[in-house]
């Protein structure tokens, strides 16, 4: 590992490609340049922080330290995802249930089994890489539903005057909302190896790893992610749908 070297001008010439997104953006009026350039900025300055923060965090090794990392972590996609919500009436601590159950599920799970470690060298990254997933399984779940909501309001309108409770009436917007939040997920599962070259399995294999050991572990991260963001998605839409409607049980809007 120590032949792989980033120089100061690689990152000037990688950051001609942003160079790049931002020029297309201007041409195309995308109105995306300053998304760009923020998350830029946010990038390094988050990846200097949290590289000295997990240096010392290993070197530590602290068992509550580590849960309160992985807290942290949980609750920034949780903010991220209900960010995503359309819907005025949002609440944040669907997210944050939501997030927080599917990962702590499948950390739980994954510790148990002995799979993984509880020490933050592993506990960490595991946490990061299934918060991320569901995040965007979360935001993806949240859009669907405000879309559904929008374009099947008559028919729902109808149910519900024929004495349908929401729930009955919603669950067609609800299946699809989580269908459309799962498929990212899903086509990646189907994909992997063929079109994503998943790098934790190139990394192993690259560090020394029998190649069998590698596979395993990237076939558990799989079996991972499918599962997390599938509760996840689950969760975040079963609470978001009831935000579409008022006290009396009545369609807002």
């Amino acid at each position: 590992m120590k032949n792989v070297m980033v120089s100061n001008w690689s990152l000037v010439f990688a950051f001609a490609l942003v160079l790049v997104s931002i020029a297309i953006s201007a041409k195309e009026k995308l109105g995306l340049t300053k998304d760009i350039l923020i998350s830029v900025v946010r990038a390094i300055v988050q990846l200097i922080v949290i590289g000295y923060v997990l240096k010392f965090i290993f070197h530590v090794n602290n068992y509550w330290l580590t849960f309160a990392s992985t807290l942290i972590i949980i609750f920034n996609a949780s903010w991220n995802a209900n960010q995503r919500d359309p819907n005025p009436d949002k609440k944040f601590y669907n997210s944050l249930i939501a997030e927080a159950a599917g990962t702590y599920a499948t950390l739980a799970i994954l510790i148990l089994s002995g799979v993984i470690k509880p020490i933050p060298m592993q506990v960490i990254p595991i946490t990061g890489m299934i918060a991320g997933n569901e995040m965007v399984a979360i935001g993806l779940c949240y859009k669907s539903l405000n879309e559904s909501f929008r374009d099947l309001r008559q028919p729902l309108l109808e149910k519900l005057a024929l004495g349908s409770d929401i729930k009955t009436a919603s669950m067609p917007i609800l299946r699809r909302s989580i269908k459309t939040a799962m498929q990212p997920t899903i086509d990646s599962a189907k994909t992997v190896g063929l079109v994503n070259l998943p790098g934790m399995m190139s990394g192993l294999i690259f560090a020394g790893v029998n190649p069998i050991y590698a596979i395993k572990y990237q076939i558990m991260i799989t079996f991972m992610l499918l599962g997390a963001t599938s509760l996840g998605a689950v969760i975040a839409g079963y609470l978001a749908y009831r935000n579409y409607f008022n006290e009396r049980m009545q369609l807002k809007g």
